[in-house]
């Protein structure tokens, strides 16, 4: 669902390096989107003093000192989601109704934060669009 490069930022090479990846994934007859959709990163950008990306929608980190990666997290989540056609959604549900069950059945529960005091959840879910227009038909409050 998706491509994510990884270069080594600080090598002399970093740009023929890059052709040649691409070259390759051209050379496999990926899908198009795949490529268009691909996530670049460079990694070492602790070892540049004050490195930016001049390529577009590249990403900076640093693997050894944890610098990008929550970026580079939501980055890889919205695309894998988008290729996907999936969504994350909160939903309050009753927990006395077959909801929780049903979404444990059709889609992935993230977290579940029950509120005892009215016997309700707050459920967090990745859900595809066909299975929550499904959820609002049989579930509509």
């Amino acid at each position: 669902d998706l491509i994510v490069h990884v270069r080594d930022i600080t090598h002399p090479e970093t740009i023929l390096q890059k052709a040649t990846v691409l070259s390759v994934l051209k050379n496999l007859n990926l899908p198009r989107h795949l490529l268009d959709s691909m996530v670049e990163v460079h990694n070492k950008a602790d070892l540049i003093e004050r490195y930016k990306p001049t390529e577009e929608n590249a990403l900076a980190i640093s693997a050894l000192h944890g610098h990008g990666l929550d970026e580079l997290k939501e980055e890889m989540e919205k695309k894998i989601l988008t290729a996907t056609g999936k969504k994350i959604l909160t939903l309050n549900i009753n927990l006395e109704g077959p909801q929780l069950s049903w979404l444990y059945k059709e889609a992935t529960v993230q977290e579940i934060e029950v509120m005892p005091e009215d016997g309700t959840a707050r459920v967090k879910v990745i859900i595809s669009n066909s299975a929550f227009g499904r959820y609002k038909n049989l579930f509509p409050n």
